[in-house]
C-alpha cells in the first residue's frame, strides 16, 4: 500500500465534520495576512514602501479583480487536476504573499504579489467548496457549507484584530513572517484533510447543459444585482478599507493597556472583529425575521437608509468615543444589509435560472468589494475621507429610493 493510498484511508476514516472543520481551518489561516492588511496598510502604507494613497486602493482591490477572469480557468483545473494539488498550491502561493507583504518595498512588486493572492484565493475557495460537497450529502450540505464559512471566517477575525494589535506592538515584518510561518504548517495537514480527487458527476453535467435557457434578467433581477454591487462596494470594499483612517482621524492619544499600545490599527481591528464574532448568531436571527416578513423591502431599507444617513455622520463626527458607537450601529447594519441581499438573491435564484442569478450575484458583489478601496483611496487623494463617507451615504440612500420607486411601479 503507498503513501497516498493510506492517506486515502485515514481521510475516509475522518468523520465528514472534522473534515469540513479542517478544511475551513486551512482556509481561515490562509486569510489572515489579507485580512491583516485592510487595517494595516491604511496607516502603515509608507512602512510598505508606497508613495500615494491611490497604491493603496490599487493593492487592496487588485487581488479581487484577478479573481473575476480566474474563477472559470480555477474551474477547468479542477476538472484535470487533483483536488489536493489545487490546495497545495494555493497554500504555497499564500506563504509566498503573505511574507512578501513584510519584506518587498515596491509598488510594482506588491501588486504583483497581490494578484497571486487572488489567485490562490480562487483556488482554495473553490478547493474549500469541493471538499464539502465531497464530504456531504442532501442533508447535511447545507449544515456543512454553514460550518465551512463560518470557521474560515475567524481567520478574517485574527488577521485582523491580532494582525492590527501586534503590527501596532512589534512590526510588519514580525507579523507576516508569523502569518506565512502558520500556512507552512497547515500544509502538511492538506493531506489528511483533503482527498486526492474530486469524483466527476456526468449526470450533473447533463443536468447543467440541459438547464433552461429562457429569459432570466428581469427588472426585478436587475435591481437584486444592483444592490450587490452596493453591498460588496460598501460593506466589504469601501467601509473594510477606510475604518483604520477613518479612526487615526480622531484618534490623537493613544491608549495603553498591560504596557501594550492600543493604536488606530488594533481598534479597526476590534471594531471589525466584534462583527466577525456576532455574524453567526445575529445573521440568522435577521433571516428568521426576514422570512416572517411578508416584503423583504421594508427590512432592505433600515440598511440602506439608516446606513445612508450614519456614513454621512461618520464623515463629520470628532469624537472618538461617538464614533465608534456610531461604527458599531453601522456593523449591525452591516450584518442586516449582507444578509438581506443575499436573501433577495437567493429568492429571485429560485423562481428563475439559479445556477446563472447566483453566479451573476457572486461576480457583482466581488467587483463592487473591488472597486470600494480604488475609488475610495482616489477621493481621499483628490478631496478628502469626509467627501468618501458623504458619497457611500447619498448612494445608499439613492438606492433606497430606487427600490421605493421600482416597489411602486412594479408590485
Amino acid at each position: 500500500m503507498n503513501l497516498n493510498q493510506k492517506l486515502e484511508d485515514i481521510y475516509f476514516m475522518m468523520s465528514a465534520k472534522k473534515r469540513v472543520v479542517g478544511i475551513a481551518l486551512i482556509t481561515a489561516i490562509a486569510v489572515m495576512g489579507d485580512s491583516m492588511l485592510f487595517v494595516v496598510l491604511p496607516i502603515y502604507w509608507q512602512d510598505f514602501g508606497l508613495r500615494a494613497l491611490w497604491q493603496i486602493g490599487v493593492l487592496l482591490s487588485i487581488n479581487r479583480f484577478i479573481r473575476l477572469p480566474i474563477n472559470p480557468l480555477v474551474g477547468m483545473f479542477y476538472q484535470k487536476f487533483q483536488l489536493r494539488t489545487g490546495v497545495l498550491i494555493a497554500l504555497g502561493l499564500t506563504v509566498l504573499t503573505t511574507m512578501s507583504y513584510g519584506i518587498l518595498q515596491h509598488f510594482w512588486l506588491l501588486v504583483l504579489m497581490r494578484a497571486l493572492w487572488g489567485v490562490a484565493w480562487s483556488l482554495l475557495r473553490l478547493g474549500g467548496y469541493l471538499t464539502v460537497i465531497d464530504v456531504a450529502n442532501d442533508q447535511s450540505r447545507g449544515q456543512y457549507v454553514g460550518l465551512y464559512n463560518g470557521l474560515w471566517g475567524i481567520g478574517g477575525l485574527v488577521g485582523m484584530l491580532a494582525g492590527g494589535l501586534l503590527v501596532d506592538q512589534t512590526s510588519i515584518l514580525f507579523v507576516t513572517s508569523l502569518f506565512g510561518a502558520l500556512g507552512v504548517l497547515a500544509i502538511p495537514a492538506v493531506w489528511f484533510l483533503v482527498p486526492v480527487s474530486r469524483r466527476t458527476d456526468q449526470e450533473d453535467n447533463k443536468e447543467t447543459s440541459t438547464i433552461s435557457k429562457s429569459k432570466w434578467v428581469s427588472k426585478y433581477v436587475v435591481m437584486v444585482l444592483v444592490t450587490g454591487v452596493a453591498m460588496g462596494f460598501i460593506v466589504f470594499g469601501l467601509f473594510a478599507s477606510t475604518l483604520s483612517p477613518l479612526i487615526e482621524r480622531v484618534y490623537m492619544n493613544e491608549w495603553n493597556l498591560l504596557q501594550m499600545t492600543i493604536g488606530a490599527a488594533t481598534l479597526a481591528g476590534i471594531v471589525q472583529a466584534i462583527r466577525w464574532g456576532w455574524d453567526p448568531f445575529v445573521a440568522p436571527l435577521i433571516g428568521k425575521w426576514l422570512d416572517a416578513s411578508k416584503t423583504m423591502l421594508r427590512i432592505l431599507l433600515i440598511p440602506l437608509f439608516g446606513g445612508g444617513l450614519l456614513f454621512i455622520v461618520l464623515g463629520n463626527l470628532q469624537s472618538l468615543f461617538i464614533l465608534l458607537i456610531a461604527l458599531l450601529i453601522f456593523q449591525l447594519l452591516s450584518t442586516m444589509f449582507v444578509t438581506t441581499t443575499d436573501t433577495l438573491a437567493a429568492s429571485a435564484a429560485a423562481q428563475t435560472d439559479r445556477v446563472k442569478i447566483i453566479t451573476a450575484h457572486t461576480i457583482v458583489v466581488d467587483i463592487g468589494a473591488a472597486l470600494g478601496p480604488l475609488i475610495s483611496f482616489i477621493i481621499i487623494e483628490f478631496y478628502s475621507l469626509t467627501t468618501v463617507y458623504y458619497i457611500a451615504g447619498m448612494l445608499l440612500i439613492l438606492l433606497g429610493v430606487g427600490w421605493l420607486y421600482f416597489y411602486k411601479r412594479h408590485i
